[in-house]
């Protein structure tokens, strides 16, 4: 019998609980229990840390009120070493979905209070039916990870789970467009489904990935290194590339998801979200007529030509600190959006070599899955000499870059700005790769090699003839600047669509991308075909 207090005529009586009831208290009771987590000692510790509970950053993620939270009551069937003790509701991970800014979204996080956050049977089974979920109905995964990798406890289990979790991972990637947010340790075998999603979001201070710890790279190799060193925010963002982006803290990283959501589609079905211009660039155009500098040996910032062009406030620029001799990220045109890929003259010239190679290739590979045009700005002088890159396969990542332009279906537009030699000329969605339109401006320098090594080569016996080579050299290059170094000859062999001002580059693309958003390309059926992996 269960008795509840009760006022009867300002009488306080005892009544019986109907059987319903009990079953609601019961059920309002458990939920109490699986909000607690790892209960109020766990999360205080959490939060301590600098960190956010899982609640927490889903909460922020998503738009208020809309989260619908899945499987809230699953808990692991383990019953060796003391685990059949320690049975928590939600096992460690937090799934459900809602609405990014009116967009539905899939979102699991991973709650470190509850057995370090560690992925069991159960947990990895939520997060497979979750991946699942939003294959079928179309819409992005963002994935919270805060876990210190496979729960031991549960052996085989757990590493079953993350295979179940890879395979989904690998069966969504092109499908839907998938979002890892690192906000604490992702270690071992955790590493490698945010490794398979599209992009990776890290936080300052607080997260890391490592295939190995500390302790074990000092027990194998001798070597000492901090978690910060091996794996943290700094090291993924400027050594590795492994992160995309990187928040200060987890509320900017939060944020960041928020933007880079707002450039993509739900799904490889439909087309990127088109957003109302508010603010259109008209100021600075101008100024773009000289930025190229009369030196064509100095550098200049193409970021400040990419700014100019897209729409005012909106390019969110990615791998920023890795492979800086490239720049790729997310732009608009007109509201549409686009993946901008360009070569950065202040930083190696330019010039292309492993990890450019990869960062830009595996961007426009997204972009073409997820039917975002691609707009290239072009100043490159080849491809990065020397015996480091030679032995550590410029050749086949190299290949990469070119494969990933030739396979692309969506529409493809270029900028030459100035140099665009050899075979890098090629690479840089030339119109040889089936890129669309093709502009270039005036400053632009076609041609296999720079003026002074053309001249070396072909003039060599006259220069070794002369007494005065120095002043030879100077006229046959200017000479051979005139006639070959300019993009007319290009023009006219049709490789370049029309030669245009500076000034004229954002009209210009807006113009060309609109007719090419109908754009419709069928290829020869295959299975897929073998990139230079």
């Amino acid at each position: 019998m269960n008795l509840k207090p009760e006022t009867v005529k300002g009488k306080r009586v005892l009544t019986t609980k109907s059987r319903v009831e009990q079953k609601n208290d019961e059920l309002l009771e458990k939920r109490v229990v699986a909000l607690e987590g790892g209960g109020e000692q766990a999360i205080q510790k959490q939060l301590a840390k600098g960190k956010l509970t899982a609640r927490q950053r889903i909460e922020l993620l998503l738009d208020p009120g809309t989260f619908t939270e899945t499987k809230m009551f699953v808990r692991h069937h383990c019953r060796n070493f003391g685990l059949e003790n320690k049975k928590y509701y939600t096992d460690g991970v937090i799934t459900g979905f809602g609405q990014v800014n009116g967009k539905l979204v899939y979102v699991y996080s991973q709650d470190f209070t509850i057995l370090g956050g560690s992925l069991g049977e159960a947990h990895a089974k939520k997060i497979v039916d979750l991946l699942d979920q939003a294959i079928q109905n179309g819409a992005p995964v963002i994935g919270f990870n805060d876990s210190g990798g496979a729960r031991i406890q549960e052996g085989a289990n757990s590493l079953a789970g993350y295979g179940d979790l890879f395979l989904r991972n690998v069966r969504a990637s092109g499908i839907i467009p998938q979002i890892s947010c690192i906000v604490g340790p992702s270690a071992g075998g955790a590493v490698y489904s945010p490794a398979l999603t599209d992009f990776i979001v890290m936080t300052e201070d607080t997260s890391y990935m490592f295939v190995t710890g500390p302790a074990v790279v000092k027990a194998v190799t001798g070597e000492e290194a901090t978690f910060e060193e091996l794996g943290g925010a700094s090291t993924h963002s400027v050594n590795s590339g492994i992160a995309h982006l990187v928040g200060s803290d987890e509320l900017e990283s939060i944020e960041l998801i928020k933007v880079l959501l707002s450039y993509l589609p739900s799904n490889n079905l439909e087309d990127p979200p088109i957003k109302e211009i508010t603010t259109t660039n008209t100021v600075g155009l101008q100024e773009l007529n000289t930025i190229i500098p009369e030196d064509p040996q100095e550098p200049y910032d193409m970021r400040e030509i990419i700014l100019q062009v897209v729409d005012r406030g909106n390019f969110l620029e990615l791998q920023k600190k890795w492979a800086q001799n490239i720049i790729i990220g997310f732009g608009r045109l007109n509201g549409y959006p686009v993946g901008v890929v360009a070569n950065q003259p202040s930083i190696l010239a330019g010039a292309l070599d492993i990890n450019a190679s990869i960062k830009a290739a595996r961007f426009i590979r997204f972009c073409d899955s997820f039917n975002i045009p691609i707009i290239t700005f072009v100043d490159v002088p080849g491809f990065l000499p020397g015996l480091d890159q030679e032995h550590n396969g410029i050749i086949k990542h190299g290949a990469k870059l070119i494969y990933a332009y030739a396979e692309a279906t969506v529409p493809k537009l270029t900028v030459i700005t100035r140099k665009a030699y050899g075979g890098a000329y090629i690479v840089m969605g030339s119109k040889h790769l089936a890129c669309d339109i093709n502009f270039a401006w005036p400053s632009a320098e076609i041609a296999v090699m720079g003026a002074e090594g053309a001249v070396q080569i072909l003039y060599r016996r006259e220069l070794a003839k002369t007494e005065y080579p120095e002043e030879l050299l100077e006229k046959l290059k200017t000479k051979y600047a005139e006639e070959f170094n300019n993009p007319y000859l290009a023009a006219e062999k049709g490789y370049i669509d029309d030669v245009i001002l500076p000034s004229e580059t954002r009209k210009k693309l807006i113009n060309a991308l609109w007719p090419l958003l109908r754009k419709r390309e069928r290829r020869f059926n295959k299975k897929h075909g073998n990139m230079p992996l």
